[in-house]
């Protein structure tokens, strides 16, 4: 458990990946582990989707009109995706337990224990042995994000102790849900951590009052992305991104501490690592005045109930 009134270096990576190749992006991302620890960071924390890269292509193609190269990229998708069970995580797991660091990274997780063809957006926490505290698998893909993933289940939505403090987060547009939310801050969450493709001034200011609200430090990680950071070998890359110096998104990462004030960034239009000492004790400290699931949370007026089964497309016998 963390020393209360001691400070950590957390660290919010800004990069794109190599999108579609699983292996590149995780070369990619135990150098970004390494670089981020070398400056001291003990929490690493990586975008949403970022293993193999954010459908940012979904927002483009017509369903109907783009059918066949929409399931050329699926294909690629899926077969650059991550199962856990496999080990397709290893070596960012090897990364954090040589350095010692807790890592948040969101994935296209691939289920290797049934239909291997439901993909789900997930976030996973590694612990700094390397193993995996965490799995959150998004409750609810957004708009055309349903034709990738499929429905996430509450199993992950869990706190958990880490030598940085309590970590804990919610996905993109899981964060404008007030009962997901809830739910963290009744497990103490002390270090909200918030992966997404979202940007811009409504996300920012939904991160803030976030941390406002929890009294926790929230780590909104954005990922800022150019045409030309998409690889060469992306079908048709020219009709999806064809200019190359436009920043399809901007990123928009930032940390905020308990109170609602931005402690680093935006990092805007700009690829980076975020960096600041968050205290866990802080947390606890601003739950004096609010606490919205203790006693500002009016236990004898409302009652939150989180059903934890995990959803499994079949029972065997």
């Amino acid at each position: 458990m963390p020393k209360r009134g001691s400070s950590h270096k957390v660290a919010v990576v800004q990069h794109p990946p190599v999108t579609l190749h699983r292996d590149k992006t995780l070369e990619r991302g135990v150098e970004l582990v390494e670089k981020a620890a070398a400056a001291g960071a003990r929490l690493i924390s990586f975008p949403e989707a970022w293993l193999p890269g954010y459908p940012e292509w979904l927002w483009r193609l017509r369903p109907g009109g783009d059918y066949e190269l929409t399931g050329d990229i699926h294909r690629a998708l899926v077969e650059n995706a991550v199962d856990l069970k496999a080990g397709d995580l290893k070596p960012l797991q090897a990364a954090a337990r040589r350095a010692k660091v807790t890592v948040s990274v969101g994935i296209h997780e691939r289920d290797g224990e049934y239909s291997r063809g439901t993909l789900y957006n997930t976030v996973v926490l590694v612990g700094p042995d390397g193993s995996i505290l965490n799995r959150h698998r998004k409750l609810v893909p957004t708009n055309p994000e349903r034709m990738v993933w499929g429905m996430g289940d509450a199993s992950g939505l869990r706190v958990c102790e880490t030598p940085v403090g309590r970590v804990g987060g919610l996905i993109c547009w899981e964060n404008y849900m007030p009962l997901p939310r809830f739910s963290l801050f009744a497990q103490g969450v002390e270090i909200y951590v918030a992966p997404t493709w979202d940007e811009g001034d409504t996300w920012i200011s939904t991160m803030r009052h976030i941390a406002a609200e929890g009294r926790c430090w929230v780590l909104g990680n954005g990922c800022a992305m150019r045409g030309k950071d998409i690889p060469k070998d992306f079908p048709q890359r020219a009709k999806l991104f064809p200019d190359l110096e436009t920043w399809y998104n901007p990123g928009d990462s930032v940390i905020v501490d308990p109170r609602g004030q931005i402690v680093a960034g935006p990092l805007h239009e700009s690829h980076g690592i975020l960096y600041a000492e968050c205290d866990p004790g802080a947390s606890d400290a601003a739950r004096r005045t609010l606490d919205v699931a203790g006693h500002y949370g009016r236990p004898d007026i409302f009652h939150l109930e989180v059903k934890r089964e995990v959803l499994t497309p079949i029972e065997f016998g």
